[in-house]
């Protein structure tokens, strides 16, 4: 046994001194024991993580919400819930190996635990959008808690319209979920994947995810558009967006990557006024047009 994986089972097996009415409750304070179900690998840096719950209660989440992982000695994270809303007790996250949290969350297996606490944040307004039309803009892992309202939405498909779905990545090598969009255009979805520059296994469109949008047929008066990406990204999707006329109440984006506590205890999300980890991590733009910062 490496390690790691002693040092966890230690401390994950040590009981914790708290009496037993705060486990009657709903605490956001207090970690949930998990184990690791199942992985799969993606890509070269990201994998799929099912996570099971030991207590064997669902996780109670909503498309866009997010969870605080931790492993000991290691620390805690927020990590976007990649999967839909279930009754059962588990839950799928998908991860890129970047720091000491995440590269350790990588070395466990099948069967290792961990915490979670959670789920945090506002959610994708899934029953406001139905019987629109859905417009669904990814760049790179932003497809990770967009994956979450996707399947949800297949879920139920015939209560939404027409559904595109345009998706940028660097290389090839960086698409995820390749299986899956296929299945999901089997299912009414009309998807188009566009890499940043040529590459010599690429015979699709090659440009940024903005260059997918000019000849996109949409109606502006149904249309919903739902942006998660990188930063770098927003401002110019907005205004391609703009140019479509679809309105700024019916853009909704994730700003999650400035979560650190999720409690708005850190102020590490903070923008200006608004703690994005309690009033996100979804926003409306026409909520956040003119926060200062905020794209």
């Amino acid at each position: 046994m490496s390690l790691l994986k002693r040092q966890i089972k230690t401390e994950v097996e040590q009981p914790l001194n708290l009496p037993s009415s705060v486990f009657g409750i709903s605490s956001p304070y207090i970690s949930r024991l998990a184990r690791i179900d199942g992985v799969a690998r993606l890509t070269e840096k990201e994998r799929l993580f099912k996570i099971a719950i030991e207590d064997n209660k669902s996780l109670g989440h909503s498309p866009g919400q997010f969870i605080m992982l931790s492993i000991p000695g290691y620390g805690e994270a927020p990590i976007s819930i990649s999967s839909p809303p279930s009754k059962k007790n588990t839950f799928e996250i998908c991860v890129r190996a970047v720091g000491n949290l995440t590269n350790a969350l990588h070395r466990l297996t099948k069967g290792d635990r961990l915490w979670i606490r959670g789920p945090y944040g506002k959610a994708f307004p899934v029953e406001e959008i139905k019987g629109k039309d859905l417009l669904f803009v990814a760049g790179g892992i932003g497809l990770v808690p967009m994956r979450s309202l996707i399947k949800t939405v297949l879920n139920e498909r015939p209560t939404f319209g027409k559904i595109n779905f345009l998706y940028g990545v660097k290389s090839p090598d960086e698409i995820l979920f390749k299986d899956e969009l296929t299945e999901w255009g089997q299912h009414g979805i009309s998807i188009q994947i566009t890499i940043d520059k040529p590459h010599p296994e690429w015979k699709g469109n090659t440009g940024v995810v903005t260059t997918l949008l000019p000849p996109l047929k949409i109606d502006e008066t149904k249309t919903v558009a739902i942006v998660v990406g990188p930063p770098v990204m927003y401002k110019y999707v907005i205004m391609s967006l703009g140019d479509k006329r679809i309105a700024g109440h019916d853009i909704y984006l994730s700003l999650e990557r400035r979560m650190k506590c999720g409690l708005g205890k850190c102020g590490h999300c903070q923008i200006n006024s608004v703690y994005v980890c309690q009033e996100g991590p979804v926003f409306r733009l026409s909520d956040i047009r003119y926060l200062r910062e905020a794209i």
